[in-house]
């Protein structure tokens, strides 16, 4: 049994798991649901989508299984149990046994296809990645500069919207946006040298590093350039170039500008 009826419910944030999309809101019903059913759950999705995050919101005291060698851990006294990552267990059979002793919720990164799991799991939960789920991107963003300000010790104000947040891990990727940003928002130009020099010292090697290297410098300043001065021809000037020269460097980083 798949659950996805879908409802149209005010934004919420329970337990870190954000549900501002429809397919989140959708999920954090069934999760509402699922917290007074002693049933099995499968919740699937891409990395970093909130798997966790949402199994741990169904049962908040489960005691966490992260590799097989876990199980052994297990007693009868245990309470409810959440498997990460399931697909990586190979043993699926003991979970059959497993389930009869313990309420049991599992994540899978992958869409799984097995006999065994389907005759466990009654209800799966899909969350899709956070492209599909753009509403939620800059309230877990937030989420995240509230975490990385905790951890600093800072009071670092972002203005979000002006991330371009990469979402090839989803919600991972997001954090580390986050972290970044906040890195950079108060950086000297020391540190800014420093990070250079710990980015290079493994790079380097051959006869034409320094050409090869240059864009680290050029590109950001060009696409400041464009952002403040808006024309190729008060660009030049106010970098002290040539026009012919800076078009011809914009036609050669044409690609990453």
């Amino acid at each position: 049994m798949i659950l996805t009826s879908l409802v149209d419910v005010e934004q919420v944030v329970a337990a870190n798991f954000i549900a501002y999309s429809r397919a989140s809101k959708e999920a954090l019903k069934s999760a509402n649901i699922l917290k007074s059913l002693q049933v099995d759950v499968l919740i699937e999705g891409p990395k970093g989508v909130g798997k966790e995050t949402l199994a741990r919101y169904i049962s908040p005291n489960a005691n966490i299984l992260k590799n097989e060698s876990d199980l052994k851990k297990i007693t009868k006294k245990s309470s409810d149990l959440i498997i990460l990552n399931i697909e990586n267990f190979k043993n699926l059979h003991l979970l059959t046994s497993l389930s009869k002793e313990h309420r049991v919720i599992a994540t899978s990164n992958k869409s799984t296809k097995s006999e065994i799991l389907d005759k466990i799991f009654s209800i799966k939960i899909f969350l899709p990645p956070y492209s599909q789920r753009k509403e939620d991107i800059l309230p877990l963003a937030k989420k995240f500069l509230e975490e990385a300000n905790e951890i600093f010790s800072q009071n670092i104000d972002l203005d979000l919207k002006e991330i371009d947040f990469n979402l090839s891990e989803n919600g991972d990727s997001i954090k580390r946006d986050v972290f970044f940003n906040s890195f950079l928002k108060d950086i000297d130009d020391k540190r800014l040298i420093d990070c250079m020099e710990r980015f290079l010292a493994n790079k380097l090697g051959t006869k034409n590093d320094y050409k090869e290297f240059l864009y680290l410098y050029e590109i950001p300043l060009i696409r400041v350039g464009f952002k403040k001065f808006k024309s190729q021809l008060k660009m030049a000037k106010m970098f002290g170039l040539n026009r012919n020269t800076l078009r011809k460097k914009i036609n050669d980083y044409e690609e990453r500008l």
